[in-house]
């Protein structure tokens, strides 16, 4: 699977769309079994999907953004929210440059609380930016592809992440998440960071992935986009 763009700028020109998708990632622990890019390959993977099945501008992802909560971990490395708001605003002037005037930001982390004040900002008169996918999608994705674990307890480097690797990217995945389970509360995230609850940088059961339900879970969120891409470019 292509995780980003080939296109060229003539590919562009003949394509005209009025819709971009720009995949948001992260670069930070996901465990021993995941790489540190694990979240840019979820993003890339589904703005992949949208893009191909609705015929969108698919932009390059950004691959860093607000980790803040793993810096116990070497490896992650974070942007602080005014950048990375300032970093989708200048890609949004850029667009409309060009006359595109939609943008959906496709998150892969967690973490990026920011990116819901972005788009009720940019949308207090008409709609432009879209944030995909939402809680519902991903519940909806996970009912599809009848994944074991919940949404609650499979929170970081668990069955939903590794089974989108498994798909997109198997390469990427250690032969560890087999064992790499662990299960835990957080009441204080925010405060603490994750390395208050777990040594390994995992909270979830990779141990339940498979191929099958990576490939499920894009297709599902690749059909849920629909009533977001509607929403956004209705008139």
């Amino acid at each position: 699977m292509t995780l980003w763009t080939i296109a060229t700028a003539a590919d562009e020109a003949r394509r005209q769309a009025a819709v971009a998708v720009l995949p948001i990632g992260s670069f930070e622990q996901h465990g021993s079994h995941l790489p540190l890019a694990t979240d840019t390959i979820v993003a890339s993977a589904i703005a992949t999907a949208l893009a191909e099945l609705y015929d969108l501008f698919l932009l390059p992802p950004l691959t860093l953004s607000c980790s803040h909560e793993h810096a116990a971990w070497r490896g992650t490395v974070s942007l602080s929210s005014t950048t990375l708001t300032a970093i989708i605003n200048d890609v949004v002037a850029s667009l409309h440059g060009q006359g595109i005037d939609h943008l959906v930001l496709v998150n892969g982390h967690g973490g990026n609380y920011v990116l819901s004040n972005i788009v009720q900002e940019a949308n207090t008169d008409r709609p432009r930016l879209a944030l995909f996918p939402g809680r519902q999608d991903w519940d909806q994705a996970r009912r599809d592809a009848r994944l074991d674990s919940t949404t609650h307890d499979d929170m970081h480097a668990g069955e939903i992440e590794t089974s989108i690797l498994l798909h997109a990217a198997p390469d990427a995945v250690g032969p560890d998440f087999g064992t790499a389970d662990h299960l835990t509360e957080r009441p204080h995230l925010l405060t603490l960071g994750l390395a208050a609850y777990t040594s390994t940088g995992v909270v979830g059961q990779p141990s339940l992935a498979t191929d099958a339900k990576g490939q499920a879970v894009l297709a599902s969120l690749a059909r849920s986009f629909a009533d977001t891409l509607t929403t956004l470019t209705r008139e």
